[in-house]
C-alpha cells in the first residue's frame, strides 16, 4: 500500500511518498524513491508501547488504535539474530486514509527501548 509521508523520516525528508509491502509476520519492507529499508513489526520482538504526540495524531487523523500499525526500522546483518533495530523512533502509518509519520522517542522518557538493539538480545530475553 502507498502512504503519504506527513511528518519526515530522519535522514530522508525529501521522501514525500513510501509504500509499505507487509511480507510475513515480523519483516516488511518500505521504499520510497532511490531508497529502502526493512522493518520489523516490534510487538513480534518485545512488549512495545509509547504514546503517539497530538500533533503526530493530528496529521495523521489518527482516531483509535483499529487504524494504526507500528513498524521499526531494522538494519540487517548476518547472521540475522545480529540485525539491529531501531526502538526510538518508530513509523507509524494509518492504514485508513494512506498516511504515516515518524515519531522520535526521548530515551529519558524511554530507557527500556534502544536506537540498536538486536533481535538475538530480544530473543535471549525471552521477549
Amino acid at each position: 500500500m502507498t502512504y503519504q509521508v506527513k511528518s519526515p523520516i530522519l535522514g530522508f525528508e525529501n521522501i514525500s511518498e513510501v509504500e509499505l509491502n507487509e511480507s510475513e509476520e515480523l519483516f516488511s519492507t518500505l521504499k520510497g524513491g532511490d531508497i529502502a529499508f526493512t522493518l520489523v513489526n516490534p510487538y513480534m520482538l518485545r512488549e512495545y508501547s509509547f504514546d503517539v504526540p497530538r500533533s503526530t495524531q493530528v496529521l495523521l487523523g489518527l482516531n483509535d488504535a483499529a487504524n494504526v500499525r507500528v513498524y521499526n526500522v531494522a538494519v540487517l546483518q548476518e547472521p540475522l539474530e545480529e540485525s539491529k533495530v531501531d526502538f526510538l523512533a518508530p513509523l507509524v502509518f494509518n492504514t485508513e486514509n494512506g498516511t504515516m509519520a515518524q515519531v522520535v522517542l526521548d530515551p529519558k522518557r524511554h530507557p527500556e527501548f534502544d536506537f540498536a538493539q538486536s533481535i538475538k538480545e530480544l530473543r535471549t530475553k525471552g521477549a
